[in-house]
């Protein structure tokens, strides 16, 4: 059974263990999660990186308990979240909040603006409408919008860079200590991107809050994040620190994937080193290493056995029988 060891120095507000998320789909089995561990300490950015369809926002839904684990547990600050149920588990939640991927979608087109920001409130008990109001007034002007001009609009008049400080204005009203941040800027254009980042960077700052920032633009995920934890068809291939794991990444499958980076130079030729073939289906998955019919280190011993994360360097882990850098 793989270990808990990308630890941090700091300590940890969310730990996943050993997670597995499957469901059916025709019949069929689809293995999303495969036996996940990983912690993110507080006040700390980890950023989760990999291809579509990879189980990125499965496991970020997980964690809020919005998919049902198989096994396996999620601890936030102690309390296991996947022993929770009913107000329980909804008390709970008031600490732990989602941003999503689709802003314009996320936001209930016939409800003004100060009623969706405010909804939160509601269901969690506060009944004084003087008070709601301040609060949602205050994160407003918190994400750079005029509560005066907000208010009483609706969604459909906002651009997507505006509807998403309204997302994270939502996500903020709670008081939230921990947020996870579904593909936050994926739906927007590259100019937009840069200042929804930056305000995501001074509200962490500004709230003490601690990130999951679920992506699979690994420039996005560098410019935000502390560490970073790569993951393909359900499992986990590499944690590390961001600089360290961009400047030396230790599994095949992350060299390819910082390979893929496009340079801004037109003189730079992009790199040919791209995987072989099409991802495997999360139905069937391959025997052992899931990467291994990509990979072209592959041997005998990635089809019989799966690879655990193992130290390759301080605080960078990789599952890979044939790691690119020998442990340290």
């Amino acid at each position: 059974m793989m270990q808990e060891t990308q630890q941090s120095q700091r300590d940890p507000l969310l730990k996943v263990q050993n997670l597995v998320v499957e469901y059916a789909v025709g019949g069929k089995t689809v293995h999303a999660v495969s036996d996940v561990s990983l912690q993110v300490a507080r006040g700390e950015t980890l950023g989760l990186v990999g291809e579509s369809g990879c189980g990125k926002s499965t496991l970020g839904c997980a964690v809020l308990q919005l998919s049902q684990a198989v096994s396996g547990r999620v601890l936030f600050d102690g309390h296991d979240l996947t022993a929770m149920h009913g107000d329980t588990l909804r008390r709970m939640r008031q600490r732990v909040q989602l941003i999503f991927q689709d802003p314009i979608a996320s936001l209930n087109p016939r409800r003004r603006i100060g009623e969706i920001i405010a909804e939160p409130l509601v269901i969690s008990g506060v009944k004084d409408p003087k008070k709601r109001q301040k609060l949602v007034c205050e994160v407003l002007s918190a994400v750079g919008l005029d509560p005066s001009l907000v208010i009483g609009r609706l969604p459909h008049e906002f651009s997507g860079g505006q509807c998403q400080r309204i997302c994270i204005a939502r996500a903020l009203v709670l008081n939230p200590e921990f947020i996870i941040c579904d593909e936050p800027v994926s739906a927007l254009d590259v100019s937009i991107r840069a200042q929804i980042l930056n305000l995501l960077e001074d509200m962490k700052a500004r709230f003490g809050l601690t990130l999951l920032f679920i992506a699979h633009d690994l420039a996005v995920v560098k410019a935000v994040s502390d560490r970073v934890a790569v993951m393909y068809l359900g499992r986990l291939c590499e944690v590390g620190p961001s600089e360290q794991l961009f400047a030396h990444p230790a599994h095949p499958y992350t060299a390819l994937l910082i390979e893929a980076i496009p340079v801004p130079d037109p003189d730079v030729r992009p790199a040919e080193s791209v995987p072989v073939g099409e991802p495997p289906s999360p139905i069937a998955p391959p025997s052992g290493c899931r990467f291994r019919t990509r990979c072209p280190r592959a041997d005998q011993r990635c089809i019989d056995e799966v690879p655990e994360l193992r130290p390759v360097a301080p605080d960078q882990y990789v599952a890979c029988h044939h790691p690119l850098i020998a442990a340290g």
